[in-house]
């Protein structure tokens, strides 16, 4: 039986949230902790690494039926390859300062897991659209990830925020935040506060659908209850109030009539 596919605004938001690759997946942690000392490295990183994402998923999801298997990988990471070189020459001409701030780490987005990931595990399966739409979400998460990362360490290890300075903060700086030990702290209670995040929208939707579940068989109970059985006065005569309440949650679930001025009634008189 095949499987129903997936949405594509449900393909896009996985990769932001659910399995942000970087927060969930743990993917890129190296080129993560190394470059995020300045908010301005996380948004260039992101930035290139989200382009290669969509052009690398692109061509692959293109090509991906006239690859044999037994060369796929290697077709992969030359065509990986090959989009770097291109992001990594538009960003020496136009940024160098920034190019010079990446600087290994720009090459290295060819070995990235999450590139190689997506391609492999996505973008081998599906066609452009879905494959382009994937890219621009695990891009997304990334960048987002690597931005809240990267403006944390900035913020309380240099004081400043994009060489801005802060108020007070750029006169007591942290130099441990831009230290390793302080991007691993940082980036634990990132990933504790996305768990926790994707527990409470869980919590949420299974009291949703639980709430839902509980009205409906209520409805179907109620559709099927003799009135008749119980006493004169309704449920405050009846002994089993607490427990049953069927004949005012009936009464609530019947469809009340509208009274309108001068209309006429059963018994010839009017309202």
């Amino acid at each position: 039986m095949a499987t129903k596919q997936k949405g594509l605004g449900e393909i896009f938001s996985r990769g932001v949230l659910k399995e942000n690759p970087v927060l969930m997946l743990l993917l890129g942690t190296c080129p993560i902790l190394a470059v995020s000392t300045t908010a301005m490295n996380g948004i260039g990183m992101g930035i290139a690494t989200t382009l290669v994402l969509i052009m690398t998923n692109l061509i692959i999801s293109v090509i991906r039926n006239l690859v044999s298997d037994k060369v796929r990988i290697p077709v992969y990471i030359t065509i990986i390859a090959g989009m770097v070189t291109i992001i990594q020459l538009l960003i020496a001409a136009n940024f160098p300062d920034l190019n010079k701030s990446l600087g290994i780490f720009i090459p290295l987005i060819t070995v990235n897991c999450i590139i190689l990931g997506r391609a492999e595990a996505f973008a081998n399966k599906n066609g452009p659209v879905r494959s382009v739409v994937d890219a621009l979400g695990m891009g997304l998460g990334f960048t987002l990830a690597i931005v809240i990362l990267s403006s944390i360490r900035e913020i309380f290890g240099n004081g400043t925020w994009f060489d801005k300075p802060i108020p007070v903060l750029n006169e007591y700086p942290l130099g441990i935040i831009n230290m390793p030990p302080g991007g691993f702290f940082v980036y634990g209670l990132m990933i504790a506060g996305t768990l926790g995040i994707i527990r409470y929208m869980d919590d949420a939707a299974k009291s949703k659908a639980k709430k839902l579940t509980t009205k409906g068989a209520l409805q179907a109970e109620a559709a099927q209850f003799d009135e008749s059985d119980c006493p004169d006065n309704g449920c405050e005569g009846c002994g089993s109030k607490a427990s049953c309440g069927m004949a005012e949650f009936r009464a609530q679930m019947r469809p009340k009539k509208m009274i309108v001025p001068g209309m006429i009634t059963k018994e010839g008189g009017t309202k």
